[in-house]
């Protein structure tokens, strides 16, 4: 077994991937603000945008309208998804070439563990530099990466310098990287527990490093080993080329708000279908089922259940969820269904019991 001091993690991102795979088959879209995601007059969101646009301000996950009014001439595009996950292919085959070790985090992103690699003198630092080049050459996009010596500090290093980055955390390096870190700048560290930890007088690693295991597990639970190790620049994570998928989730943003208890009823219907079928498809059931709301102003709550048997179409599940949303008081913009707690055994049966309106 290799020592977490002697493993060589790589880390690859590549660079607005949507807005890159854009520019790269249509030519008059290089070096300009392109927005991937909802047209800017409706409720849609930000999938991605190039460099062009990020200087705008505009980012992920933002609202399309406030995006077009940061940029007005950006020109916004509608996702082209199997040609993302064309390209993500190709990527993961280039991977192969190097490690059989893959863990792959989404379409555009990746850890290879190269710790037992002989190719290129076994140097991470190399493999890394290939498997940009060839991506390059191979895919027509740019990725960046980050080495190290963990996975947290891999993400880490593959931040630093993109577009286009490339960036090296020696096992040395890599406890006093930590400590300079901000809170913020923790990946898995979100803006809630940051700003449970500014609180407490944590603003950086060097600061979470000050509190005893015992003192963390006061504040954060089960958590509090990771967060304990992390600002000492220690991950014993192994990249894991078998991930077990924990949840199945769909939702949907409307173009008008919802009020109706009826027209609630009937979207919640339509997710739990599509994601009981996405379910099906895994050879997946579910023994918890999470509704999520969005209001008008944004304020979003979840409700969840778990059932003593397979989640399925069943009303009394979503109306016992729903029941205290406060139907026609508040206008809800976003409705959302995960399943959970997930078994691999068929639910075939399950899928095709009666129907979630068979009281209405």
């Amino acid at each position: 077994m290799i020592s977490e001091c002697h493993r060589k993690i790589i880390h690859v991102d590549m660079d607005a991937f949507y807005a890159a795979v854009e520019q790269r088959d249509f030519p008059e879209y290089r070096n300009k603000p392109i927005v991937v995601g909802g047209s800017p007059h409706t409720r849609g969101v930000v999938a991605t945008c190039s460099y062009e646009a990020r200087r705008y301000g505009i980012h992920s996950a933002m609202p399309s309208t406030q995006a077009y009014r940061l940029c007005p001439h950006a020109i916004f595009i509608k996702p082209r998804f199997e040609v993302y996950k064309a390209a993500s292919v190709q990527i993961r085959r280039i991977f192969a070439d190097y490690s059989e070790l893959v863990e792959p985090l989404s379409l555009d992103e990746a850890y290879l563990d190269v710790s037992d690699a002989t190719m290129l003198q076994g140097s991470a630092t190399l493999i890394a530099k290939a498997i940009k080049e060839k991506i390059k050459q191979q895919v027509g996009l740019i990725a960046s990466a980050g080495v190290s010596y963990n996975k947290f500090l891999a993400k880490l290093a593959s931040d630093i310098d993109k577009p286009n980055g490339f960036y090296l955390i020696t096992p040395q390096q890599g406890p006093e990287f930590a400590e300079k870190l901000l809170i913020s700048q923790f990946h898995g560290i979100g803006k809630v527990t940051a700003a449970k930890m500014q609180a407490l007088g944590i603003e950086s690693g060097k600061d979470l490093r000050q509190l005893s295991l015992l003192v963390l597990q006061e504040h954060f639970g089960k958590a509090a080993a990771h967060y304990y190790h992390i600002c000492r620049g220690i991950d014993h994570r192994p990249v894991n080329n078998h991930r077990i998928t924990k949840s199945v989730g769909v939702e949907i943003t409307f173009q008008q708000d919802l009020t109706a208890r009826e027209d609630i009823l009937r979207h919640l219907q339509d997710l739990l279908e599509k994601a009981l079928q996405k379910a099906a498809e895994k050879q997946f059931a579910a023994y918890t089922l999470t509704v999520k709301i969005k209001y008008h102003n944004f304020v979003q709550i979840t409700r969840s259940k778990t059932l003593a048997y397979k989640v399925a179409k069943e009303s009394e599940i979503l109306e016992d969820l729903i029941k205290n949303i406060g139907f026609g008081e508040s206008r809800i913009r976003l409705l959302g269904v995960t399943l959970s707690s997930l078994n691999s055994k068929s639910i075939v049966s399950a899928y095709q019991q009666t129907d979630l309106f068979r009281d209405f």
